[in-house]
């Protein structure tokens, strides 16, 4: 059964995140206001006030094999850890143009591939690497996100030896409205786009909108002071 979504084509997370979950029509984020394009996401609510609206991710990701897990665990969840942090911006970069359930089905595949997401290995991969990562299917065999994946780990090296770590350099930024934290990343890193940009930061709890306050998960990561409540 389709929920019905409020000019919903103008809704980047819309377009991108959501033909990961095709019976729902709905938005990734949790927000109910506007999004870069100023469209209006209507909020569709649910019989029992305190759980989230039908047409948010959390009310689509309850119980589903891959969402449910990522929602749960990882979705707005500050990342302490460098190389986690160059996973999931590796992971957002390769859900360009791909259903993010498809990312989430590959995620492990991803990790075996680029070495744990190991910055400093990453950042050392040649052409052999290359090649190997072209012709694996497990992963997204693209040579542009392959190289950017590269390209980034050796930039974010630099940023670890100038700040003590890419957490840090995260931090000296925040906060920042998202139009400056897209300026800021397309300007320091490869195929970093305002949707990439945004749901990176989201998801690292630099920005708000990943969980309904009606859900559950919302409660557990502001316990967590995440950069995005300062």
């Amino acid at each position: 059964k389709s929920v019905s979504v409020e000019t919903a084509p103008g809704c980047p997370a819309t377009a991108q995140r959501f033909r990961k979950h095709p019976p729902l029509l709905v938005c990734r984020h949790s927000c109910s206001s506007t999004h870069g394009s100023g469209t209006l996401l209507r909020l569709l609510p649910t019989k029992n006030p305190m759980q989230p609206p039908l047409n948010t991710y959390c009310h689509a990701a309850k119980d589903h094999p891959f969402h449910g897990p990522y929602h749960d665990f990882e979705y707005g969840f500050p990342i302490a850890d460098d190389d986690n942090l160059f996973g999931r911006l590796l992971l957002e970069i390769n859900q360009a143009g791909l259903s993010w359930l498809t990312i989430l089905k590959k995620k492990e595949a991803f990790k075996k591939a680029y070495a744990d997401f190991s910055i400093e290995k990453v950042a050392g991969f040649g052409a052999g690497d290359r090649d190997r990562l072209l012709s694996d299917a497990g992963i997204i065999r693209n040579r542009l996100k392959v190289a950017a994946a590269i390209s980034n780990a050796q930039v974010i090296l630099e940023l670890q030896a100038a700040h003590g770590s890419f957490r840090n350099w995260l931090d000296a930024h925040h906060p920042l409205p998202k139009n400056e934290w897209v300026k800021l990343f397309k300007k320091t890193f490869r195929f970093t786009g305002g949707e990439i940009t945004g749901e990176f930061l989201m998801s690292t709890g630099y920005l708000p909108g990943a969980h309904h306050e009606a859900c559950p998960v919302y409660a557990q990561i502001a316990s967590l002071s995440p950069p995005w409540m300062h």
